[in-house]
């Protein structure tokens, strides 16, 4: 992998789970990750983003900010996990609206319907988008996020993540919970990248539920688990 996007390409669909919320009990296939991404590009795309936009995300652990994470990757825009920096779109739960609406940006949000006209209902622009691939190629140095003044590219991602699989021994029947913050990029490299980059599973668990492995730097139920200090 030298891109994100490659994580959602065409030939990675398939029954396979690629995320897991334990507290709803619901598993997302990597057929409906990838579409799902797809069309998340695609709502990013008419709210103005494109390549080197930014998009500010909530370091929510839901599928749907994971989801548009490789959205925007597909459009070349990097993310950050930051809801108060300066982005072209930002996005995080329906709850956060009000706060999430200042200095001009663009809201999308999650989880319901928003109050303002203004602000875009991520479940109806997403599902109702063209289940096709967005157009483009993206550059592996391009910035993939952004974390204050340092930013990563796609190949800084994908090389951490190629040394999580191999130091953690990561494959497409490991299941990776993710129990540290995605404000942390350290967490969406070992958290979210490796799992997906192995054909494994990413986990959005319960506080007791758990999986082979966890990404935490704390207690957890997990028998093994990968330290944000050795990403």
């Amino acid at each position: 992998m030298c891109v994100l996007g490659d994580l959602v390409g065409r030939d990675r669909r398939s029954d396979r789970v690629a995320l897991r919320v334990v507290t709803r009990d619901r598993a997302v296939s990597y057929r409906d990750f990838c579409t799902t991404a797809w069309k998340a590009g695609h709502a990013l795309s008419h709210l103005g983003v494109h390549e080197g936009a930014r998009v500010a995300l909530a370091p929510d652990p839901a599928p749907p900010v994971v989801e548009t994470l490789f959205g925007a990757a597909l459009l070349g825009a990097p993310v950050t996990f930051d809801v108060d920096a300066d982005a072209r779109v930002v996005m995080g739960h329906v709850d956060r609206e009000t706060e999430l609406d200042v200095d001009g940006r663009k809201v999308l949000v999650y989880g319901g319907a928003p109050a303002a006209t203004t602000t875009t209902h991520w479940e109806k622009v997403v599902w109702s988008e063209n289940p096709a691939m967005p157009p483009g190629e993206r550059s592996p140095d391009d910035p993939a996020l952004i974390r204050g003044e340092r930013t990563w590219s796609h190949r800084d991602l994908s090389t951490r993540a190629e040394t999580v699989v191999d130091a953690a021994g990561l494959d497409d029947e490991t299941a990776v919970a993710l129990r540290a913050s995605l404000a942390d990029p350290r967490a969406v490299i070992a958290g979210v990248i490796a799992p997906l980059l192995a054909g494994g599973t990413v986990v959005l668990p319960g506080p007791e539920t758990a999986a082979p492995v966890a990404v935490s730097d704390t207690e957890v139920p997990e028998a093994r688990h990968i330290a944000l200090d050795s990403v």
